[in-house]
C-alpha cells in the first residue's frame, strides 16, 4: 500500500472532519500518502484529487460539514459511472478507498468493491440508520442540536400555552425524532417505523391540556408518511378538542451544522484510525463501526440497502415517560 484516497458523501454530519484527520494522520503514520477526493463521488469520477498532509488536516477536527466537500451522486448508481471511477483511482494511481458517509454512500462503496476496488467505508450519517454500528458520526451533536431547539420552544410554548409540533430530519429513520422525542421530553412522538393515527396524537395533547399542563410537545420525524403539516392541520381542525392552539417547527438543516461534540469527534477518530488499520491489514469491502463501544468490521454486502431497525422498548419507553 502506497497510496489511499479519502472522501466524505452524501449529506453532511458533524464529525467528519474529524473522520478525514483520523484518516490522514493514520495513514502517513504507516508511511503512505493521502489525497482527498474533492465532492465525493462527483469528484471521483472527475478525477479531483489533491494530497493531504498532516498540516492541511491540522485544525479542521473541530469544524462542522467537510473540508472535502459532498454531493449526490446518481451517476455512481450505473455502470459508466462505477467504470468512471475506477479508472480515475488507476490513473491516480491510488491504491485503496475511504469512503465517510451513510447508506447511499456505503451502497456506492459496495458497488466499487464489487468492481475490485480496495475499499473501506466509516459509518457518517445523523440518520443513524446503518447497518453494522450502534451509532454513527454525527447523530449525537444532531440529537444535541434538536434538544436545544426543543427546551427553548418549550418556554414559549408554556408562556402561550400552546402545542408545538416540532419538526426533526432523519429521513426515512426515526431514531433522531425518537431520541429527541425522549430526552425532551415530549407528550407524543411520531416515527416513520411507528405509524402515528391523528387520533393518537390528539389524544396525547388532549391528555396533557386536562392535567393542566402549561404546553404540549410532539416531536415528529420528517420520514412519518403525510408530513407534519398535515398532522398539524388536523389537529388545529380539532382545536376544542385537543384545547392548545397547535404550532409548527421544522429544525431543519440546522442540524447538520455546527462543531461537532466530543462523542462524535472521538468516534469519528477512532473509526478513521481504524479503517487505515484494516487497510493495512488487507482487509477490505467492509464498513467500520462501532457495537458495544468495539471496533467493529461488517462486509458492506450486508450493509447495502439495508437499513437498521428502532428499538421498540425506546419507543415504548417514550409513551411511559410522557405522563
Amino acid at each position: 500500500m502506497k497510496r489511499i484516497a479519502v472522501l466524505t458523501s452524501g449529506g453532511d454530519a458533524p464529525g467528519m472532519n474529524a473522520a478525514i484527520r483520523a484518516v490522514v494522520r493514520a495513514g502517513i503514520d504507516r508511511g503512505w500518502s493521502v489525497v482527498g477526493v474533492e465532492n465525493g463521488y462527483t469528484g471521483l469520477i472527475a478525477g479531483s484529487f489533491r494530497p493531504l498532509t498532516d498540516r492541511d488536516v491540522g485544525g479542521i477536527i473541530q469544524r462542522g460539514g467537510t473540508v472535502l466537500g459532498s454531493a449526490r451522486c446518481p451517476e455512481l448508481r450505473h455502470e459508466a459511472g462505477l467504470v468512471a471511477a475506477t479508472r480515475a483511482l488507476e490513473h491516480a494511481e491510488v491504491d485503496a478507498l475511504i469512503v465517510i458517509g451513510g447508506n447511499g454512500s456505503q451502497t456506492g462503496a459496495h458497488a466499487l468493491a464489487s468492481r475490485g476496488v480496495t475499499v473501506a467505508g466509516i459509518a457518517s450519517t445523523i440518520d443513524n440508520d446503518l447497518v453494522g454500528c450502534d451509532v454513527t458520526i454525527g447523530v449525537t451533536t444532531a440529537l444535541d442540536v434538536a434538544l436545544e431547539a426543543i427546551d427553548r420552544l418549550k418556554v414559549t410554548a408554556s408562556s402561550h400555552h400552546r402545542a408545538f409540533l416540532v419538526e426533526v430530519m432523519g429521513r426515512d429513520c426515526g431514531y433522531l425524532g425518537l431520541m429527541a422525542g425522549i430526552a425532551g421530553g415530549a407528550e407524543a412522538v411520531a416515527i416513520p417505523e411507528v405509524p402515528a393515527s391523528v387520533a393518537g396524537v390528539a389524544e396525547a395533547v388532549r391528555d396533557a391540556y386536562g392535567r393542566g399542563k402549561a404546553h404540549a410537545l410532539v416531536v415528529v420525524a420528517e420520514g412519518i408518511r403525510g408530513g407534519v403539516d398535515a398532522l398539524a392541520q388536523e389537529l388545529m381542525a380539532h382545536r376544542t378538542d385537543v384545547g392548545f392552539t397547535v404550532r409548527v417547527t421544522k429544525i431543519g438543516h440546522v442540524q447538520r451544522g455546527g462543531a461537532p461534540g466530543a462523542f462524535d469527534r472521538i468516534l469519528a477518530s477512532r473509526t478513521g484510525a481504524a479503517a487505515v488499520d484494516a487497510l493495512a491489514r488487507g482487509t477490505t469491502g467492509v464498513l467500520i463501526g462501532v457495537i458495544q463501544n468495539q471496533i467493529a468490521e461488517t462486509p458492506l454486502a450486508e450493509v447495502a440497502g439495508r437499513t437498521k431497525p428502532i428499538d421498540p422498548a425506546l419507543f415504548e419507553l417514550a409513551r411511559v415517560l410522557a405522563r
